[in-house]
């Protein structure tokens, strides 16, 4: 993304700051990043070089998810919050190549991503696709928002990569969570993946501290007890909290690469 690249007719300010969003956009190999963007995700990634293989298996690990999940499972509305800026295999793509009638609502509260969502982010014919403009800080916010494309009666996948480590306080995190959970029905499911310093990432806190530094918004990171405390009254499913290079249905990928970051899903009963 030049410095005044948008939409058609739309002029995105130059940026000054570094944000979540455009690095991870960067670290993924797309387009939608400013110059600032690319200094702070390549200083990261000199301080902890794995950090591009967290981003790319965050990603698969959202299309083994979605397709698992619209498949077999039968979901047909998914709640993607923090979903970041668009890029190749988004979760409506996924599902709606599984399932047509899908129904995804998008939460991220960033103007750059809210420019690029609106412009980029279509639907099938059977389904829908819509995006709200709103903050993880308040989910009863996001759950009226989305209620004007989900219907709540219904099972509904809530989707959360990466978003609850810019929630500082785990109890807060932890009201977040219940509160999305407690607005969807039986058979609805959560989806978090979630960096750590265990699996490997002791050499990245250094780098967390870098970019809460010289980046927004801060980052935390927790370990396998604190991810495990957010799916509190769900059922895991197997393999449970495991890296999420390393997640599939029901099992995991031996041969994948260990990261660090937790993935895992689990089920309202």
């Amino acid at each position: 993304m030049s410095e005044s690249s948008g939409p058609e007719g739309a002029e995105t300010p130059v940026a000054d700051v570094a944000h979540n969003a455009r690095v991870w956009n960067y670290w993924l190999g797309g387009k939608d990043y400013y110059a600032i963007d690319q200094q702070v995700g390549d200083h990261v990634t000199s301080m902890y070089p794995s950090i591009r293989e967290v981003a790319r298996a965050d990603r698969a690990f959202l299309g083994h998810v979605v397709r698992y999940l619209a498949g077999e499972a039968g979901i047909r509305q998914f709640l993607d919050i923090g979903t970041g800026l668009p890029t190749v295999e988004n979760t409506h793509q996924v599902a709606q190549r599984v399932a047509p009638s899908s129904r995804i609502v998008y939460v991220d509260n960033d103007p750059t991503v809210l420019i690029h969502a609106r412009a980029l982010l279509t639907s099938s014919e059977e389904g829908a696709t819509d995006y709200i403009d709103a903050d993880a800080h308040h989910p009863s916010a996001i759950v009226d928002a989305a209620a004007d494309t989900l219907d709540f009666v219904d099972p509904v996948a809530v989707i959360m990569l990466g978003i609850l480590n810019f929630i500082a306080d785990t109890d807060e995190a932890s009201r977040i969570v219940d509160t999305l959970m407690a607005a969807v029905p039986s058979g609805s499911y959560l989806v978090l993946t979630h960096p750590t310093l265990e699996l490997g990432g002791e050499a990245n806190e250094e780098a967390m501290r870098f970019w809460n530094e010289n980046a927004t918004p801060p980052i935390t990171a927790r370990d396998r007890a604190e991810v495990a405390g957010f799916f509190r009254g769900l059922e895991l499913l197997p393999p449970g909290i495991i890296s999420c290079s390393r997640w599939r249905p029901g099992h995991a990928a031996d041969d994948e690469k260990t990261v660090a970051q937790f993935g895992a899903v689990a089920r309202k009963p």
